[in-house]
């Protein structure tokens, strides 16, 4: 089997994910997957697709991923393993589907406006 690959994003996130046939390892940036995030739950996203399709062990995964936050790349990284997993095998796609895996979220941080501290904040209204 060749490489199979795929682009996943969130917030600032870019995850590019690289499937071949192995025994389940996951490489993050260089780093085994729990030494680069160290949260058991984030580990946990990243590897739920796997789970889902039931293929735990069967793939070795590569993934550079740059940008945002932990969280921000965990989504990237977990919306990269399911559209790779898409391509090898269709029959994944309505599970994936399911558990909305397979949809970029969009929100972005949305950008700080002149004469407010905040995107939206203003400062205190004074009338007299």
């Amino acid at each position: 089997m060749e490489t199979i690959n795929a682009i996943g994003r969130r917030k600032a996130s870019v995850a590019r994910v690289y499937l071949t046939k192995g025994g389940g390892n996951i490489v993050v940036n260089g780093k085994e997957l729990s030494n680069y995030f160290p949260m058991p739950n984030i580990q946990n996203s990243v590897t739920e697709p796997l789970k889902i399709s039931e293929v735990e062990n069967e793939y070795d995964i590569k993934i550079n991923v740059n940008g945002g936050g932990f969280k921000g790349q965990a989504e990237a990284i977990r919306l990269g393993i399911s559209r790779a997993l898409v391509k090898i095998d269709e029959e994944n796609k309505p599970a994936l589907k399911a558990k909305k895996f397979l949809t970029r979220d969009a929100r972005e941080v949305e950008r700080k406006k002149y004469g407010k501290p905040k995107a939206r904040k203003s400062f205190q209204f004074s009338k007299r």
